[in-house]
């Protein structure tokens, strides 16, 4: 089959996000044809180039999130040239975005925000792009009334012109993907299923090509796309009512991803209750864990303790040194378990600090590490001088992250927020006994093979990581089994066998709407699932009963197929045109 992939700020950039799940996913599933449409977000991240790609790559479209600075993009668009009739049905469009925005209820306001949306949409294909008109005085005065309306929220009625100009300013940035030409028969309008690796801008192409040309959406999120909208406004320098309109905005569009998805597939439980909560219908989500690579650890797993513990004493943390991992309650830790065992040792493994933030945070944990065991020149770099080491991947004491597991009796987790915790099941490969905090996934990954305290609580982080370090016997059972457990659930090969299944799946109770043709324009044999030429419902029984209209055209797993006589309509010409750059082209 052919498979459009959405991505956002990832692949195939090299320095983007899920770059090696991506990777992975399209190397293990060779035999379709895929087709990637990123959207990036910085010109640093574009100046990196891509990635090798696999052969089963055919087409690559880029386009930028990060700048309005292409006069071709921001002349796009019904302002003053494009004539009366395309600037009233913006204005009906984004007034009623605006209204529903400033509402902030979901439940009542749904219908009202797809329409708007799609409304957009449409006039964006005929029109040739919203760009400019997004960015326009008229965009913001329409956000003002709706902030002044009867029924707005709150804060959006405190909403001052700084805060009208930012929140339509981010709201375009969101909604580009509005004004792009990826949706005619040639793109995204001829593929097979559009597999969207995170919500939000990434899937909104996802949602034009369902409304287009019927195509059904895949939605696969291993960080919930909203509650990470939701911790970057804190960062951004915007004032509440933007806040407030912007998390609005934001959850009416991920509320309408999770609507229209054929299947969403959650990375862990974590993620599940928060796109349950934004409405995501229970009967659509397939929880599908993170693949990862588990070959490198393997010699480590399979010696065990025995052959590769070179300190049982030890313990590890591995991660990114910023204050979500919360190392100052470590430190704190720490020097409780020194007093119950003089022996021990901890070692801190990160990656280079990237931002300011993140290097001030490194400092001050270094600096709490000297105050805190001042007899023993803490926060050296030699490893085994010193009770506290602070060392980075890659540097001459950790040439590999294996090297660091190798050395650990416990590793540690401290996190006050947390997803999915890498750390934890390159810890199980290894066969190493954790401790860990009760943050975001963890209780799911390491099931019963290791122990949980609470955030926040030196105490307890201590009091668990001394009895584990007291009982090397116990280590190597829970260790054991925490390998066994990741063995089972966390590798690349179960997370593509899964992906082929439900892609399978979701085509295959799909209706064809196009003929499958080569480049030379033949018809291509069996190039869609005989199960697609059955005419009428065969997946499951219609009806009242089942809960579907007897002429509701759905498309769905689980879901009663409708006919498919209905002709396509190809959709006008229009649209902006992003980079088109085919397999092999230069970077």
């Amino acid at each position: 089959m052919r498979v459009g992939l959405l991505t956002e700020g990832g692949y195939p950039y090299v320095s983007g996000e899920a770059r090696l799940w991506c990777d992975r996913l399209v190397r293990g599933l060779g035999q379709h044809e895929f087709d990637i449409y990123a959207l990036s977000r910085s010109e640093r991240q574009e100046a990196q180039g891509w990635v090798e790609l696999p052969s089963q790559v055919a087409r690559v479209r880029t386009a930028p999130l990060w700048t309005v600075d292409d006069e071709a993009l921001c002349a796009a668009g019904p302002r003053g040239g494009r004539g009366r009739r395309a600037r009233r049905r913006f204005a009906e469009c984004f007034g009623e975005l605006a209204d529903v925005v400033c509402r902030g209820d979901r439940d009542e306001v749904a219908d009202r925000f797809s329409n708007a949306l799609y409304g957009l949409a449409e006039l964006a294909r005929d029109e040739g792009g919203l760009v400019g008109a997004l960015r326009s005085e008229s965009a913001v005065r329409a956000l003002e009334s709706a902030c002044r309306a009867p029924g707005a929220l709150r804060a959006a009625h405190a909403a001052r012109v700084p805060d009208l100009l930012a929140a339509v300013g981010l709201m375009e940035r969101a909604l580009r993907p509005l004004s792009l030409d990826w949706y005619e028969s040639d793109g995204l309008g001829a593929v097979d299923l559009c597999h969207a690796t995170s919500g939000g801008p990434a899937a909104l192409p996802g949602l034009l090509a369902k409304h287009f040309a019927g195509v059904p959406l895949l939605v696969t999120e291993y960080g919930v796309q909203l509650r990470a909208h939701y911790l970057a406004t804190d960062d951004r320098d915007l004032g509440a009512p933007a806040r407030a309109l912007l998390a609005s905005f934001h959850g009416l569009l991920a509320a309408e991803v999770y609507r229209a998805a054929t299947v969403v597939t959650p990375g862990n439980t974590h993620a599940r209750r928060w796109q349950e909560r934004c409405g995501a219908d229970r009967a659509k989500l397939r929880t599908v864990h993170p693949g990862m690579e588990d070959g490198r650890f393997a010699e480590i797993g399979e010696g065990g303790y025995d052959d590769f513990a070179a300190d049982p004493d030890t313990l590890l943390w591995v991660g990114r040194v910023e204050p979500a991992k919360d190392l100052i309650s470590l430190l704190h830790a720490f020097a409780e378990i020194r007093d119950e065992v003089p022996a021990a040792r901890l070692r801190i493994v990160g990656a280079p600090a990237e931002g300011p933030e993140d290097r001030a945070y490194l400092a001050h944990c270094r600096a709490l590490a000297a105050q805190l065991f001042p007899d023993e020149a803490a926060g050296a770099h030699a490893v085994g001088d010193n009770p506290v080491s602070f060392e980075e991947i890659g540097g001459p004491d950790v040439p590999a992250l294996a090297d660091a597991y190798a050395s650990a009796g416990v590793v540690v987790l401290s996190s006050v927020v947390e997803g999915f915790p890498i750390s934890l099941v390159e810890a199980m490969f290894c066969g190493r006994a954790t401790v860990s905090t009760d943050v975001g996934a963890v209780v799911e990954v390491i099931g019963g093979t290791g122990l949980v305290v609470p955030p926040r609580n030196p105490r307890a982080l201590a009091e668990a990581c001394t009895a584990l370090l007291r009982d090397p016997e116990r280590c190597a059972r829970l260790g054991a089994a925490a390998r066994a457990r990741a063995l089972e659930l966390f590798t690349v090969e179960q997370n593509i066998a899964a992906f082929r299944s439900i892609y399978l799946e979701i085509v295959s109770h799909c209706p064809v709407r196009r003929d499958a043709v080569d480049e030379a324009g033949e018809p291509v044999p069996f190039a869609h699932p005989a199960e697609a030429y059955v005419p009428g419902r065969w997946a499951v029984a219609v009806g009242p009963a089942a809960g579907v209209e007897p002429g509701a055209a759905e498309c769905g797993v689980g879901v009663g197929v409708p006919s498919w006589a209905v002709p396509d309509e190809a959709p006008a010409p229009g649209g902006v045109a992003e980079r088109d750059q085919l397999k092999g082209a230069a970077v």
